[in-house]
């Protein structure tokens, strides 16, 4: 989890992002990580953030996957959020979503923007 940002924080969110893997990473290394997915539950409240910078500057970890997810925001009626997988693809890119759901739960979207 990756909680609101104090108005004294000066990381990027890129590196509480980072921090908030690697802390995971060190409770047990392989042990504790090895064949696991880590979701990264960003309300950082810091704004834009970059997955491809992010996904490159991602030390060797051992959980076969790493995905952020956040809320954007509500707008018109809809919860926005945005979810990345921190795995570069052979395009260069880390692949990212963007959900739209309804208030009510029972319909939703989604569109791949990376």
């Amino acid at each position: 989890m990756v909680p609101k940002a104090g108005p004294s924080e000066t990381r990027s969110i890129e590196t509480l992002i980072l921090n908030a893997v690697e802390l995971k990473q060190q409770k047990g290394g392989a042990a504790y990580a090895s064949g696991k997915t880590l979701i990264v539950f960003l309300d950082s409240g810091l704004g834009e953030w970059l997955p491809n910078k992010v996904t490159r500057q991602l030390p060797p970890i051992d959980f076969d996957a790493v995905w952020v997810v956040g809320l954007q925001g509500v707008v018109s009626g809809k919860y926005i959020y945005g979810i990345s997988r921190l795995h570069m693809l052979p395009d260069g890119n880390a692949p990212t979503w963007l959900i739209r759901i309804e208030q009510d739960f029972n319909s939703w979207d989604v569109r791949r923007l990376q």
